[in-house]
């Protein structure tokens, strides 16, 4: 009988057997390797190459307000704004609203992006700000400017609306650029509230009066965890 058990080898049906379970076992985990390789693979092109751009925006908490002119409706806010694109393709700014609202008289006024640069009388005389043009971000970087906004015409209402010291609220909308070129459907947007503390006209004459966020912090779209 010993030279019966000496035989048992690759001939032997229970050693093709159990050959046969392990290779089969083998491959299908070599398999599973092989599709979970190629998932992060996948995953790894899409978010470097492939992933839509994916804007967010933040606001400082403070921000600054002047109305420099008499019997105009002529009033400036300026926004320290960064912008980020988290996504991998480049996403393009078009343009900039502003929408500013007095919660005792419930009146909106709107303001579209007109400049870059800090504001001052004296460069606003010398006519020293860089205007205002579309923005493209590339995949994963990020830029930082002072936003000057103005009102959209001469019909804007009411021609002062920051004449009181207490909180005004924001809603600051960006209108990005679809690929192709055609405006995107929807655009990222962010509405917080600044607290004007002090008022005196006469600090329009050389600067801006700030207005500040209540918690100190600045404000975006990026949702809460």
């Amino acid at each position: 009988m010993g030279w019966l058990r000496g035989n048992h080898g690759a001939s032997d049906p229970a050693g093709i057997a159990s050959q046969t379970v392990t290779g089969l076992e083998g491959g299908r985990v070599a398999g599973i390797l092989s599709g979970v390789a190629l998932l992060f693979s996948g995953f790894s092109l899409w978010d470097t190459s492939l992933k839509s751009a994916d804007l967010r925006l933040f606001v400082s908490p403070v921000i600054q307000y002047s109305a420099p002119y008499q019997n105009s409706n002529f009033e400036m806010f300026a926004l320290p704004v960064t912008l980020t694109n988290e996504g991998a393709r480049t996403g393009t700014i078009l343009s900039m609203e502003l929408a500013v609202t007095d919660p005792r008289s419930n009146q909106t006024k709107r303001f579209y992006a007109a400049d870059f640069g800090r504001w001052t009388m004296e460069k606003t005389r010398a006519g020293a700000y860089e205007p205002f043009a579309p923005i493209s971000l590339s995949g994963r970087t990020s830029r930082t400017q002072t936003v000057l906004f103005y009102p959209r015409g001469e019909d804007e209402k009411p021609a002062e609306l920051v004449r009181k010291t207490g909180p005004y609220g924001f809603k600051l909308s960006l209108e990005l650029a679809e690929e192709g070129g055609k405006t995107a459907r929807s655009s990222p947007s962010v509405t917080f509230d600044r607290d004007l503390r002090f008022y005196d006209a006469r600090s329009f004459e050389n600067g801006t009066l700030p207005l500040y966020a209540k918690d100190w912090r600045s404000s975006s779209n990026v949702p809460e965890k």
